[in-house]
């Protein structure tokens, strides 16, 4: 691995090593006195941990102008708590429940900006991505099965972009969603290939696509103007009042905090040149941070807004008869009578604009993260055109599936399933993420202070016993309540129950087994950041 490990009778020698089909790294050796070390077989495919000769004017740059050389994977990984996702299922809390779920909003952003912030110091401080650690560290089933969860974590995040793009096209063109869910995938290739021209060209203009639905949302905010003491009562006093606000709560945080996201997140930050000093770490953390708090504070008052709206108008006392059952059964496909007040007649046809936004915005950095993922877990050398259709084609067979057989009803029933989906699998891609961040071996002196420890488990452990009281609760009330004969109930429960053990087992076992892969590579004092280490 790249652990530093010093024999008897050999001497070490540090020299640059490709570990992992990722970035270029300070790794030791064992050689003989007097032998010549191997040279490094490196692509240069990561600019991680690169020497200041590749950029002699990084400490001297003003500090703004370093911070804006990291602007972009924060910004990036934003663009998932904008998908059509978070906007389905902010619609539906505002419309059912008025205000009261903004709570989960404000934990749900705050939860996020921390793991986020982890994700992005994990791959500043070891030069590797989450997946790539996970390869290393577990043994071969564990491996495998944490690959398996995490592409169906990939697939369930795309659900929502997917769909909520063809959405788009069906409001436009009347396309069947199921034509629309195609085109979705050929539109996002597309998208991809504009790689050619710069990254930054590309992050730019989902930036502005994405905000158009941003603006529209604000414009409806100032139009119907929610209660401010609504607002901010929902937003710090916790509630769960009503049917299905448990449900919804947690497909809400489900929509927010993504799994996949932490494996993105921790693989954008290696785009970026690092130098190779304890210096320019600290700065790379302390820039993603802001940059990651600057990104996500913008997330958090757009996906506000989107709750007030749909609260404000399905909540009003002078709402006509046709909206309030629009209200009841309100969708991504349904929803641009909200912004009437504000757009008009044109409400229809900018809605679907800003939802094709956010669609295909959304989708390409699901594609994205589905080949880090691949790449890290599996080490597969493909062109990168063949791993996006992979990854492409992956994503889009459910949508395609559902949208066929249950048409546009049946497709947005399937984002509020793919939300508690992203739930569910959340433990699997934040538990190894905590416990990577927090550790020596993996870190160094880079992992986590006490504080964020306890600050980051907390939030965790909250997270997953949630998910696991919803998971039980659910399952035995609709035991209890469903027409299905007594013998089918009990087959039922001799499946799904040792699955429900298995989960929590599975859990439990990532939590407390103990890191044993020592990855982590002393940087070069300051001082010595210019010398060769021989």
């Amino acid at each position: 691995m790249g652990s530093l490990q010093q024999q008897q009778g050999g001497d070490v020698a540090v020299i640059p090593q490709s570990w992992g089909g990722g970035s270029n790294r300070i790794a030791a050796l064992n050689v003989e006195p007097g032998t010549t070390p191997p040279q490094s077989s490196s692509n240069n495919n990561s600019k991680r941990f690169n020497d200041k000769h590749d950029d002699p004017n990084h400490d001297q740059k003003p500090g703004w102008r370093k911070f804006l050389s990291f602007i972009g994977p924060g910004f990036l990984v934003s663009l998932a708590y904008l998908d059509p996702g978070n906007l389905e299922t902010d619609l539906q809390a505002g419309a059912s429940h008025g205000y009261e779920l903004l709570w989960v909003v404000l934990i749900g952003l705050v939860f996020a900006l921390i793991i986020q912030s982890l994700a992005a110091n994990l791959g500043v401080s070891t030069g590797k991505h989450l997946s790539e650690l996970c390869k290393a560290e577990y043994p071969r089933m564990v491996k495998y099965c944490l690959w398996i969860l995490a592409e169906i974590a990939v697939i369930a995040a795309d659900i929502p972009e997917v769909i909520g793009t063809a959405f788009g096209l069906n409001i436009l063109f009347n396309i069947p969603v199921w034509v629309g869910v195609l085109l979705t995938g050929l539109s996002t290739l597309l998208l991809l290939g504009l790689q050619r021209y710069g990254v930054r060209k590309l992050e730019m203009l989902i930036a502005v696509l994405v905000f158009v639905m941003a603006g529209c949302f604000f414009g409806e905010m100032s139009y119907v103007k929610p209660p401010a003491s609504g607002v901010v009562k929902g937003m710090f006093v916790p509630k769960l009042n009503g049917q299905g606000a448990t449900g919804d709560a947690i497909a809400l945080l489900g929509a927010l905090v993504m799994p996949h996201n932490l494996f993105l997140h921790s693989a954008l930050v290696l785009s970026r040149k690092v130098p190779n000093s304890v210096r320019g770490v600290n700065d790379a953390c302390r820039y993603f941070l802001i940059e990651s708090g600057i990104a996500l504070f913008v997330a958090f008052l757009i996906n506000v807004a989107v709750v007030s709206v749909s609260a404000a108008v399905c909540t009003a006392d002078n709402i006509s008869s046709a909206n309030q059952k629009r209200c009841n059964d309100l969708n991504l496909n349904s929803a641009s009578f909200l912004l009437q007040n504000v757009l008009g007649k044109s409400s229809k046809a900018l809605y679907a604009v800003a939802l094709l936004a956010s669609g295909q915005s959304s989708t390409i950095t699901g594609t994205y993260a589905g080949q880090f993922i691949m790449q890290g877990f599996l080490n597969l050398k493909m062109k990168k055109w063949v791993r996006n259709i992979m990854t492409r084609c992956i994503a889009i067979t459910p949508s395609l599936i559902v949208s066929i057989i249950g048409g546009s009803q049946g497709a947005g029933r399937l984002i509020i399933i793919a939300s508690m989906i992203l739930s569910f699998e959340l433990p699997f891609a934040l538990i190894p993420l905590l416990k990577f961040s927090s550790s020596s071996t993996k870190m160094g002196p880079y992992k986590n202070s006490i504080i964020i420890i306890v600050i980051s488990w907390i939030l965790g452990i909250g997270i997953i016993g949630i998910n696991v009281y919803y998971l039980i609760t659910a399952f035995v009330d609709w035991l209890v309540h469903n027409n299905v004969p007594k013998v089918g109930n009990v087959f039922i429960g001799i499946i799904v129950f040792p699955l429900m053990a298995i989960y929590i087992i599975a859990v439990i076992y990532l939590t407390f087994r103990k890191d044993i892969v020592v990855t982590y590579v002393e940087p070069q004092k300051d001082e010595a950041a210019d010398t060769q280490v021989v």
